[in-house]
């Protein structure tokens, strides 16, 4: 019989309870489910080849918290520090309704002091998510004309990390993708374009962002773009992405083409682990 507890106090929307998420057990990383194939694992998954062994990560809510389970299907957890903004430390992030807390975590700390944290700059690597993307490199998750959401901890975060990697499709509102063959193809755009002139809101600067030496990447799911000096430059762009069609004419200023302009990784858009653990222990060389 199910307790009061239990029905009306879940330990996360998802689950009842569970003790590897309040350390008192611990449980095979491998148990954690692996993400299904879409344009999220697309994202979570380049942006977990930015990951650097040894290095602290803070994901945020949404696609960002998809790279804990990219870690842990390419055996890369073990290598770093993850942490969320609750107070969650070590540990696998948990996603989806599940977010905010962690399996087999190696602290739990007060909220306040884990922005005390945030803020000293412990966090070597943020995945947060962008709702809207201009072309100075300006985010805005925090208010769209007359709704406001609030930034959370999206400003402490995003203010004192080394490197940000922002993550968000480059439409939304019915957007549909096929993934199969090793790349993507665009079958039905998004109502509204997400890369716009100025962001309605800046949550987050990229002049400023310059001005301090942070690293800046924005993953969309079918193309990469970067912070640099000349402004917003794409630097990737998918295989089975048409340029024209599903990139400049999905943008609403004139964005900067990197002359050395690359495919995204092929493996990015396999069903099957990547394979990339030896090469991103190699960065810690």
């Amino acid at each position: 019989q199910t307790s009061d507890v239990e029905k009306f106090h879940k330990q996360t929307y998802n689950i009842s309870y569970n003790g590897a998420l309040s350390g008192e057990i611990k449980i095979p990383v491998d148990s954690v489910p692996p993400l299904e194939m879409s344009v999220r694992k697309i994202m979570a998954r380049r942006a977990a080849m930015e990951l650097v062994p040894g290095s602290v990560v803070d994901l945020g809510m949404g696609v960002p918290d998809g790279v804990s389970n990219v870690a842990v299907e390419e055996g890369l957890d073990s290598e770093l520090m993850m942490l969320v903004e609750c107070g969650v430390i070590g540990g696998s992030p948990c996603s989806g309704f599940d977010f905010g807390c962690a399996y087999n975590p190696e602290a739990m700390i007060p909220q306040p002091a884990q922005f005390d944290l945030l803020d000293g700059g412990i966090v070597d690597l943020a995945v947060l998510s962008m709702a809207e993307l201009d072309q100075y490199g300006n985010v805005n998750v925090s208010k769209f004309g007359p709704r406001i959401y609030g930034a959370g901890g999206f400003i402490n975060i995003a203010q004192n990390c080394k490197t940000l990697v922002f993550v968000g499709t480059m439409t939304t509102g019915g957007l549909k993708a096929e993934i199969r063959d090793g790349g993507i193809q665009i079958t039905q755009e998004g109502r509204s374009k997400k890369m716009v002139p100025l962001v309605g809101h800046k949550t987050f600067s990229g002049q400023q962002a310059q001005k301090m030496g942070q690293k800046v990447l924005y993953v969309t799911e079918r193309a990469v773009f970067e912070m640099r000096e000349e402004g917003l430059t794409l630097i990737e762009i998918a295989p089975g992405v048409d340029l024209d069609r599903d990139i400049l004419k999905q943008v609403d200023f004139t964005l900067n083409i990197a002359e050395d302009l690359r495919l995204m990784d092929q493996r990015i858009f396999r069903t099957e682990p990547m394979g990339i653990y030896d090469e991103i222990m190699a960065k810690g060389e």
